[in-house]
């Protein structure tokens, strides 16, 4: 019995021991990664890709490998890849706007990069040798051509480049907006405090150094204390400028003797670490708010439409009957999809504005439920000229059993794509396309007594008069569009399925002359319906990606091309476009994310935007709506 009671013992403390081993190991192994003591240890964040670069390409430390002098070289070639984020004290307060590391001159060749993102392949005539991948904002991939870059340390004009293919518009309108740091020196006494701290170990194990230790000592204390006491530089005390010198003086001193540099390449590895993610987490966050300013309503034009909403009920307004104008033939008709009043407005205004005769012409305003009391009521206060206008409920419309009677704007897709041989001189070139949604198949079906009407995108303003365009003879096409031939169908790497000629021009919606009666003689419509379906069954693309086939498909050899004096395009990404092209165009289409209505908006072609609308209704002061 007392053999069986000690083997139970013995057996009980083996467990105890056990026990605590896997204690103390559990609580080690999380510690030493803690500290970083694992070599291939690196902090977490996001993961970017990029070409190799010559900091991953080095191999680790190892003492008993490498002569003292190797690893001199191998710290010398850390701090030369980690240069960008230790600026000098000279720079600090240097301010510079450097847009896409292009001139004036190339700004042709210069778009943006809206919802959703479509990939360009680079021009046929543009050979590639190596490929990279870059995920866009909405998970496109765009592929870009290298050529020689293995080892090349990526600048900052080909970091802004691939900036606009990853994010589009944010980056050009980020440049454009950039303030001053006012935190300049606060990074850079922080940078310079973890260069010491990564010297300071190895220059403590040197007993004959010791005044230059406690130089060190003192000056990382210093440092130290002064972070602890304010964050920005109009914090920092009078004579900032002197301990920057000391510091840097110390640090120059520290380098000249040989050191432990397994440590040094650590530290700084560290840093580049946490300054790389620090800096992919804020730009990830900057261009998610964009796009929430972009896609997002402002405050004020809710209120407004609030107001008048409610004005219309309290006032039962007295509307003026032009019903026999509405379906009339003989005038000119215009059609606008909206959910903006505001917007709306300046397209009316300024056509009606430019027009010889006004009375001639009529305005369909297609908008959806929650805003079409709304939107009558505005143009009930504010009359157009003699111009005719109708706003239509699109849901409340006779149109059978459509499955599209909800309102869609016409969509914008971004196309990003590079061309050139080699990583310096490739220039990128990204644009915002408009095309047709699919509200615009059922206007047939809405004007069915009409048999030419002309579209207008909400995002426009005109400049002439466009009577002109009922007069075009055009050879028995569907649709006169502006084509730009800059991206060509070949080039979309989206357009998977589907018979397209490689070489055809992509057109624009925004000034769009539609012949309706060759409309419902095609069977435009129907086309459209059949390749919609075909699409969906057959992949697994996004609705966006598939309605953007769809419509090529659909208006394949239907399209005549309108002279380019027509319309300009690209005044909501684009910043370089000649004020002489755009005083001489008959209209402004402010296609991509910065509309004039936004704040957004690039500044120097709000003026073209905001002269045609009313700025004396009384409601514009009351939600504050100063576009």
């Amino acid at each position: 019995m007392k053999g069986g009671g000690g083997g139970g013992k013995r057996r009980w403390r083996v467990l105890v021991i056990g026990v605590l081993v896997l204690i103390i190991l559990s609580t080690l192994v999380p510690l030493a990664f803690l500290l970083g003591l694992h070599n291939g240890f690196h902090s977490p964040g996001f993961v970017t890709v990029r070409p190799s670069s010559p900091f991953d390409s080095l191999s680790r430390v190892n003492a008993t490998k490498h002569s003292q002098r190797d690893l001199s070289v191998r710290v010398d070639e850390v701090l030369h890849r980690i240069n960008p984020v230790l600026p000098k004290k000279s720079d600090v307060n240097v301010h510079s706007r450097v847009m896409n590391g292009t001139s004036i001159t190339d700004s042709k060749n210069r778009g943006l990069p809206v919802s959703p993102a479509v990939v360009a392949k680079p021009s046929p005539a543009n050979k590639t040798k190596t490929k990279a991948s870059y995920k866009g904002v909405h998970g496109a991939i765009v592929n870009t051509s290298h050529k020689g870059v293995q080892g090349a340390i990526v600048n900052a004009d080909e970091t802004q480049r691939t900036c606009q293919l990853k994010y589009g518009s944010y980056c050009l309108w980020r440049e454009e907006n950039k303030e001053p740091l006012k935190d300049a020196k606060v990074k850079h006494m922080k940078d310079l405090l973890f260069v010491a701290r990564a010297y300071y170990p190895s220059i403590a194990k040197m007993p004959s150094q010791s005044k230059l230790t406690r130089d060190m000592k003192q000056n990382i204390q210093e440092f130290e204390r002064i972070l602890s006491e304010g964050s920005a530089d109009a914090d920092l005390p009078p004579q900032v400028d002197k301990k920057f010198q000391k510091m840097e003086a110390v640090i120059s001193r520290a380098k000249s003797f040989p050191v432990d540099c397994n440590n040094v390449d650590k530290k700084l590895r560290q840093i580049l670490d946490l300054t790389e993610d620090e800096a992919s987490f804020h730009m990830k966050q900057s261009v998610f708010l964009y796009q929430l300013a972009v896609q997002t309503m402002p405050k004020s034009l809710h209120c407004l439409s609030m107001r008048l909403t409610v004005e219309y009920f309290k006032s039962s307004p007295i509307e003026v009957d032009d019903s026999d104008k509405f379906s009339d033939p003989s005038l000119l008709h215009f059609v606008i999809i909206s959910d903006n009043i505001l917007a709306s407005s300046v397209v009316i205004n300024s056509t009606a504005l430019h027009a010889r005769e006004s009375k001639n012409f009529v305005f369909h305003v297609l908008t959806d439920e929650q805003n079409y009391f709304a939107m009558k009521q505005w143009f009930i206060r504010n009359p157009c000229k003699q111009a005719a206008i109708q706003v239509l409920n699109i849901e409340k419309l006779e149109l059978g059993n459509s499955d599209m009677k909800k309102l869609s704007l016409p969509a914008e897709f971004r196309v990003s794509f590079t061309s050139g041989d080699n990583l310096a001189s490739r220039g990128n070139r990204t644009y915002y396309l408009s095309l047709f949604s699919q509200s615009h198949y059922l206007l047939p079906k809405i004007f069915h007594k009409l048999k030419k009407v002309v579209v207008l995108d909400h995002d426009v303003v005109v400049q002439r008069d466009l009577s002109p365009l009922w007069e075009l003879d055009m050879e028995g096409k569907v649709n006169g569009a502006v084509k730009s031939c800059s991206v060509r169908l070949g080039q979309l790497k989206s357009l998977k399925r589907g018979n397209f000629d490689p070489n055809a021009c992509l057109w624009m919606s925004g000034l769009n002359v539609i012949d309706l009666a060759r409309w419902r003689q095609l069977g435009v419509s129907e086309s459209y319906l059949k390749f919609y379906k075909q699409q969906m069954s057959g992949g697994s693309e996004s609705r966006e990606a598939i309605a953007l086939q769809a419509t090529l498909l659909t208006f394949q050899d239907k399209v005549y091309a309108l002279d380019d004096k027509w319309v300009v395009s690209g005044l909501g990404y684009d910043y370089y476009i000649n004020t002489q092209t755009i005083k001489n165009a008959a209209t402004l289409h402010y296609n991509g994310n910065m509309k004039p209505w936004l704040e957004l908006g690039i500044p120097q072609y709000k003026s073209y935007w905001r002269k045609h609308l009313n700025r004396e209704d009384r409601f514009l002061n009351d939600c504050n709506v100063n576009p």
